[in-house]
């Protein structure tokens, strides 16, 4: 005889309680995250003259774009937005290729030396290799001053390998037997029917590999010497540092609103990532085998 499960009983005064505790919390938590992003958004709105006397304000007293007209007509910025916008589109793309054609094969139990591999992917998540080492293998290897420098170093997270390796261990067998029964090769397999079945940690890692790029400041600040291939994140730091002055001196404007770009290019920094984190959402949570395996 099966033991009866305990009913909530979510009309009661302790549900009740909780409910508005749970909420209260949620919503002050919200408020914490939201009210710097609203902060930094009205400011670059807002005047040097506002900004200098109101610590702090969700809405500007009066809204001017003469900052964003300053940055997009400096040279500078604009090639650091497009070398980053085109540094992630094919940094994300290659990183993600390359550690599922890696996490595949070690997720088959029969791969001769499989364990040997797997032993030293957990020892690079547990040792680096160190920032001087790291350096000298880029420089020795000739990425120095090359986008390269920006995506191959980095190209394969021994962490998420490891996820993307127990996700592949747990599809069915079955899918792939019968595609090589209807003679599907290995890599037939892994395009026609893996990587399908894959959208959701797909979208899911190349979400974070793309933030992963788009924040890097230490990789171009370290390999790349020339400052018509610095990326955005460079440049933040550049025109929000102690030194910000002489910084927006450098750019082709001759008068500029200095805290007005300051939260400017904060805002041109961090929305790209808010406008596509939407659209990606929706595979986080989807389950992985509907429409495959049906029982």
């Amino acid at each position: 005889m099966s033991t009866p499960q305990p009913v909530r009983h979510h009309g009661s005064l302790g549900s009740r309680i909780f409910d508005v505790l749970n909420v209260t919390l949620l919503l002050g938590l919200a408020l914490v995250t939201v009210l710097p992003l609203l902060y930094v958004l009205a400011a670059s709105f807002a005047t040097e003259s506002e900004i200098a006397s109101r610590p702090f304000f969700l809405w500007p007293e009066r809204f001017v774009t003469n900052t964003y007209a300053y940055i997009f007509q400096t040279g500078t910025f604009v090639r650091a937005l497009i070398t980053t916008i085109c540094v992630t589109a094919v940094g994300m793309v290659v990183q993600v290729l390359l550690t599922f054609t890696m996490a595949y094969p070690l997720a088959k139990r029969y791969l001769p030396g499989r364990a040997l591999v797997l032993n030293l992917v957990i020892f690079t998540i547990v040792f680096s290799g160190g920032l001087i080492p790291t350096y000298l293998v880029v420089r020795d290897l000739g990425l120095l001053n090359t986008y390269w420098a920006l995506i191959l170093p980095l190209a394969i997270n021994p962490f998420y390998l490891i996820i993307v390796k127990s996700f592949f261990q747990e599809l069915p067998q079955a899918l792939e037997e019968a595609a090589r029964i209807d003679g599907c090769s290995e890599l037939g397999v892994f395009w026609r029917i893996v990587m399908p079945l894959s959208k959701p940690i797909i979208a899911t890692f190349s979400l974070f590999y793309a933030v992963a790029i788009w924040n890097d400041y230490m990789s171009p600040l370290l390999y790349i010497d020339d400052n018509r291939k610095w990326t955005l994140q460079v440049i933040v730091r550049q025109l929000t540092g102690a030194d910000a002055e002489n910084a927006l001196s450098q750019l082709d404007s001759v008068l500029f609103p200095v805290e007005g770009m300051k939260f400017a290019v904060v805002v041109i920094a961090t929305l790209p990532i808010l406008f596509f984190y939407p659209f990606l959402q929706k595979h986080f949570a989807k389950g992985v085998l509907i429409g495959s395996v049906k029982e």
